[in-house]
């Protein structure tokens, strides 16, 4: 059940930002290929927050993260990942190199 509703979090936030995405003008041929950057939870997190202000985006960026956080660490314990290695796995599927910024 948690699973699914995860799952249907996820779904939800990926309905909300693919738009987003979607009414960016493409940049013009680089000479260089390019790889492309996976977007992390932090970038979904400052997406579903950018049209609110002040208390109230802070309050939500709060609950996205900790939330981002808490589906990141369900997935290192389901991989079986521990250590040091947790920790870096957290931090990149979070998308933060420390604390909370905002």
């Amino acid at each position: 059940m948690k699973l699914l509703l995860a799952a249907l979090a996820a779904g939800l936030v990926c309905l909300i930002v693919a738009p987003m995405f979607a009414q960016t003008t493409p940049a013009p041929a680089a000479p260089t290929a390019t790889v492309p950057v996976p977007a992390t939870k932090r970038v979904t997190c400052l997406a579903t927050t950018q049209n609110l202000k002040g208390q109230d985006k802070r309050d939500q960026m709060q609950l996205c993260m900790a939330q981002a956080r808490l589906d990141c660490l369900k997935q290192a314990i389901d991989q079986k990942v521990v250590g040091e290695a947790r920790k870096s796995a957290i931090k990149t599927c979070v998308g933060t190199d420390g604390p909370e910024q905002e």
